[in-house]
């Protein structure tokens, strides 16, 4: 068994991953009308989890080296739902988004 018979596995569940977190991203964007913030933290979360450089090793300290994939993680998912809430209330309340500038003003 050489390296590419354990490397092609590995690349084709990275791009399925990646396919999957692009469609989740997609679908919150579309089913809660998220603002492009919430788009950047998710995208940055993803490529966090999917990158080999780590704050906390896992190599290094084992199980305990997830910490950060985990808080990368939760830290997006918070402030994404925290993004659809407020957005949520002003939208009860009567506020629509940013006004578009009217061009015969």
């Amino acid at each position: 068994m050489n390296l590419s018979d354990l490397l092609t596995p590995v690349l084709v569940l990275l791009g399925v991953l990646s396919l999957l977190g692009v469609a989740v991203i997609g679908f919150l964007m579309w089913r809660y009308r998220m603002p492009p913030r919430g788009l950047i933290a998710m995208i940055g979360a993803l490529v966090y989890l999917a990158s080999p450089v780590d704050v906390l090793p896992e190599v290094v300290l084992g199980p305990i080296g997830l910490l950060d994939d985990a808080g990368a993680a939760t830290a997006a998912a918070v402030f994404v739902y925290k993004l659809v809430t407020v957005k949520k209330r002003l939208e009860a309340a009567g506020v629509k988004g940013r006004r578009k500038p009217d061009p015969l003003e």
